[in-house]
Parts: C-alpha cells; structure tokens; sequence
C-alpha cells in the first residue's frame, strides 16, 4: 500500500481531507483525497460521494465525488504485533461513573421512561508513537469482516474503525438493512448461548426496524436471528431486505432508521435525549453512519452503503480516544455491561 500512503502523507501534510477504506470480506482497500479543506454537508443526500454523519442529528458531511481523486490499492498485510494494548484497563473511576450510569438507566426504565437506552463511554489511551499505516494495516488484517476504515478532516479530526454493523445498501429501490445486538465475547465454542436479555435486545431492534419501514416499502422480508462474529466478540443478527414505495427516498429511509434502537435506544426520542443528559461526553460521530452515497466506488454502480460507526476511536496528537457502549435493559446487571464494554475496547486497543 505504499502508494495509497504516499497520497495520505500528501494529504496530511497540506492539511487536506481524505478517507481510506475497506468493505468487509472484501481485499481492496479505497482511497478518497479532497482537494481542498472546505466542508461539505449533503442536506437531501442526492449528492455522490461519501459521508460522515454524528450520533445527533445534524449536518452530515460529504466528500464530494466531483471535488475528489480516487485511488485503489490492494493491501499487503503487516504481520499483526504481539504487544498490543488489549489487557490495559481503566481505572475504578471510569468502573463506577458507567456503573452508576447504567444504574439510572435501568432505574429509569423500571419508571417507564423507555423499554431500552444504549449507554456509553470513552476511554482515552496515550500513544506516544503512532504509525497510522502499521495501524490501519493491522485493522485491515484481524477484522476482515468489518467494514474499516480511516477518514480525516483537519477541521473536524481523524477517525478510525472496524464497524461490524451495516446501516443500510441501497440501490435503486432495493434496500437492505441489518439488527445486530447482543454481544458475547468469542471463546472458540461451536454452540453459542444466549441469555433472554441479549435476545429481547436483539428482538428491539428487529421489530423497529418492521414497524418503521413497513410505511414506506411494499415488502420486506427477514431471516431468522444468528450469531456472528465481529473480532473478539459475537452478535445477535437478522438480515432484512426490502423494496421501497415509488413515493419513498434515500433521506426518508435513513431519518427513520437513525439513530436505531443499537446505538440509541426505544422509544429513539426520549432515549437520545436521556443519552444526550446524563452519558457526560458528547459522542460526535461515535454510532453517527459513514459511507459511499450515490456511488460504489469498486463498481461505479449508483448505489449507498452505509455503517453505523461502531468499535472506533478519534485520534489526537498523541492521544486515543476510544467509545464504546452497551444495551441496557430492564434485565441488565451494571456490573455485566461495565464488562460488555470492557471486552469491545479491545477491538481498538489491540491494533494501536
């Protein structure tokens, strides 16, 4: 990858925007370098490029086709480091902040506010040294089935991920969607349990998506829950496909689907702002979306493809600042999800 590498130091040093990517199962990595600093917002999502998109709603930030050159690149793969960052833990401060925080959640729920809020917290980590191609090969390497990725904007910051969760393809008006929830760390075993907790979680997200779409697509049709494995960690999934109605678009489909009850929460409005109130940070673009709107970049096909920016982190100077969170229902324990989010932290700690 040394040439896509060469444009990035380019890119980084005259301070212009780019993004590298790669989609899951797939051995191209895609590289999109703006060529000037100006940001760009798509309000209708009628532009072609790819965009960046916070947890709140807000404005949506594309790197326009038109304003940017496109290179590709096979990746040849660094060997993956044994020294990795994976068994640091945060201190007990962190511990009984998100305890506590979860705590009102579930307390929140037993009063009837919502059914399910998604909760969340950061972790920073110092990195003295940083090799954003050692890094973003090694993401490449042990998450194949991710969606990965390092997108900048020197006037927003620098992001990167190994998302496991798709938001939403679409194209023309054929669409597909995913509800990934639940989570379990992978420990080799063929038969995988799951607690009713996990299940009822997973069964929000699916009947959200059912009754929220079912307005504006003349069919849908949906598999059967199974696991997954994202990394270290399994999921809950069922695939759902789907056509839309001749009166629906792109922005209806993504207003309705985000932020989903994975990330926010049910009912979504009083969720987000429960989440909005009390989490103490502000999420930017952690559970926001990204993606390629308009344009398939491999096969210059019209067609979108969106994640839910999950399992990421935002760099800055010599700092990680990594996100992760879990669903709280009114069976969840604090003690449970403090560990839940324990275990996802690894995805980022082990490539840095």
């Amino acid at each position: 990858m040394n040439s896509l590498f060469d444009k990035v130091n380019q890119h980084r040093k005259q301070h212009l925007p780019f993004v590298l990517y790669r989609k899951p199962n797939s051995k191209t990595v895609i590289g999109l370098f703006q060529e000037n600093d100006h940001l760009y917002f798509s309000k209708d999502f009628h532009e072609k490029g790819f965009v960046f998109a916070p947890f709140r709603n807000g404005d949506v930030i594309v790197f326009p086709l038109e304003l940017s050159s496109v290179k590709f690149a096979a990746p040849h793969l660094a060997s993956a480091s044994d020294e990795d960052f994976a068994g640091i833990q945060p201190d007990s401060h962190d511990k009984e902040h998100f305890m506590a925080l979860v705590q009102k959640g579930i307390d929140a729920i037993d009063q009837g506010l919502f059914s399910k809020v998604v909760l969340s917290r950061s972790e920073a980590i110092a990195l003295p040294e940083f090799d954003l191609e050692a890094v973003f090969e090694r993401m490449l390497q042990q998450y194949s089935t991710a969606f990965c990725y390092c997108w900048f904007h020197p006037k927003v910051g620098m992001w990167m991920g190994a998302t496991p969760e798709k938001l939403l393809y679409a194209k023309e008006n054929k669409f597909n969607t995913m509800a990934l929830a639940g989570t379990q760390p992978f420990q080799g075993n063929d038969v995988v349990f799951w607690q009713n907790k996990e299940r009822e979680e997973q069964e929000f997200v699916t009947h959200f998506i059912s009754e929220n779409l079912k307005d504006i697509t003349s069919e849908m049709t949906f598999s059967s829950p199974y696991t997954t494995r994202a990394g270290n960690l399994l999921h809950l999934k069922t695939d759902i496909e789907g056509v839309l109605n001749t009166h629906s678009n792109l922005k209806k489909v993504i207003d309705i689907l985000h932020p989903t009850p994975a990330v926010c929460g049910l009912p979504k409005l009083v969720a987000q702002s429960f989440i909005l109130e009390n989490e103490g940070y502000d999420r930017e673009y952690y559970t926001g979306f990204l993606g390629e709107l308009n344009h398939d970049f491999n096969t210059n096909e019209m067609a979108s493809d969106f994640y839910v920016n999950l399992r990421c982190m935002k760099l800055e100077k010599d700092k990680a600042h990594l996100y992760m969170g879990c669903g709280i229902t009114k069976n969840s324990h604090p003690e449970a999800e403090w560990e839940e989010t324990v275990n996802k932290s690894k995805t980022m700690k082990r490539i840095l």
